[in-house]
């Protein structure tokens, strides 16, 4: 598709030393760009998302995702992202790192069937994808119980209720993390044992992010 200059994903990649500690690699600027194209190309009837150009795509739905690797150990995990929505986080964190085996839910039909459009284009045959509202899930699907390191959400604002929503798929000790509201604003209170809000930023990059992390106990 034709696109200007301006519209692309350049700024991002630019942020790959900063958000990764290395440069974006040949491989990941073809898939990232893609994923861009397949996104612009099903906003226009899907209304996926407001963003309407590579170049926002990029800025804020790719760099925000890589922000959650900076609270992610380095080491092959099991992720679920409840509420995918058009794949972020979940997607682009697996697209930089191949170890993370990764499952995605979403309760919306459209969204879904976008992610499997996604998939098959890059190629990632082995990311699970689940069609239903994540309270539900793990009851319909027990063998979902227990089984995840890590859960991701970027359901702002939910405080507790997230938790306990991302509870039964965590294995003990596994973590939840949720994004957060500004960091210019207060953070909420959340009722919860060892929850806790956690910053992140990237001097460089100008992009402080607050971060809801709770570790679920035996």
């Amino acid at each position: 598709m034709a696109r200007s200059a301006a519209d692309s994903l350049e700024d991002f990649f630019k942020a790959f030393p900063d958000l990764l500690g290395r440069t974006a690699t040949p491989t990941e600027r073809n898939a990232f760009g893609r994923y861009a194209n397949l996104l612009v190309l099903w906003n226009r009837t899907h209304h996926l998302t407001a963003l309407k150009t590579r170049a926002d795509i990029a800025r804020v739905l790719f760099l925000d995702s890589l922000l959650w690797r900076s609270l992610l150990p380095r080491e092959p995990l099991r992720i679920l992202d409840i509420g995918a929505g058009a794949g972020v986080p979940g997607i682009p964190l697996r697209m930089v790192d191949h170890s993370i085996a990764l499952t995605l839910i979403e309760s919306r039909r459209k969204p879904v069937s976008f992610l499997h459009a996604l998939i098959r284009d890059l190629a990632l045959p082995d990311i699970a994808v689940h069609h239903g509202r994540a309270e539900a899930m793990s009851t319909e699907l027990p063998e979902l119980q227990g089984k995840f390191d890590f859960v991701l959400t970027r359901a702002v604002g939910r405080g507790s209720r997230v938790i306990e929503m991302a509870a039964p798929y965590l294995r003990p000790g596994g973590k939840v993390i949720a994004s957060g509201p500004p960091v210019s604003k207060a953070m909420p209170k959340v009722e919860w044992p060892n929850a806790e809000w956690k910053k992140v930023e990237f001097p460089g990059l100008g992009l402080p992010r607050a971060f809801l992390v709770a570790t679920i106990q035996d």
